[in-house]
């Protein structure tokens, strides 16, 4: 390699967007396809309130919390108890204490280091700020209680109805726009996808289409 050449960065795709908006379904495909990791991030905060619970402690403890944070190791993103009301709970909790966000900050960077995919609410803005892809994934509110309705009713047990549902997503979009720390919003360079009309294989061909056109191949 001659002194003028460059090595381009690994890749790392950063998608962001709200609940429902099949933008975890999209990251894990995008994973496969690219033979790269990939990291749902919302998942760091549940772990971390589940292995505070583990110890016997509140999440609402802020000392307790950022131990929690500093220890994670991605093999606690596997567990099987990270949805639900008691992890939803937790979670709130540990999310708003600046020494656990610091820590997993830390953490998602280090996993994208050599290359990944990423997914949350926060990745281009925030943590992958320089990534080569960025997505800002959508969907219109209806169609996103639909598919949270449906995905409930998949869970088996007591469903709220539709109507519920969706007033429950518009106050959650509400809160996350309106955060103090890393609101959700799109990067000034994220390129939005929008899937309302599209199913997951459309939607996968469009975010290859982007990112084949992101990298100049």
């Amino acid at each position: 390699m001659s002194e003028h050449e460059t090595v381009d960065p690994p890749l790392t795709v950063a998608i962001d967007g709200p609940a429902a908006s099949g933008k975890g379904t999209l990251a894990k495909r995008l994973s496969t396809v690219l033979g790269l990791p990939h990291l749902d991030t919302g998942l760091l905060y549940r772990a971390v309130g589940r292995q505070v619970l583990d110890a016997g402690q509140d999440p609402a403890d802020s000392a307790a919390a950022t131990a929690a944070a500093e220890a994670l190791a991605p093999a606690d993103l596997q567990r099987t108890d990270l949805r639900g009301p008691v992890a939803d709970a937790a979670s709130a909790k540990v999310a708003s204490i600046p020494g656990v966000r610091a820590a997993l900050l830390a953490f998602q960077r280090r996993f994208a280091e050599d290359g990944a995919v990423l997914d949350g609410r926060d990745i281009g803005t925030v943590v992958l700020p320089k990534a080569r892809v960025k997505l800002f994934v959508t969907a219109s509110l209806a169609v996103r209680a639909a598919r949270r309705h449906r995905e409930l009713e998949a869970r088996g047990g007591a469903v709220p109805p539709l109507d519920v549902v969706l007033a429950e997503m518009a106050a959650r979009d509400e809160a996350d726009r309106n955060r103090a720390t890393a609101p959700l919003r799109p990067a000034e360079d994220a390129i939005l996808l929008d899937t309302s009309a599209l199913t997951s294989d459309e939607a996968l061909a469009r975010a290859e289409a982007i990112i084949r056109w992101k990298l100049g191949v």
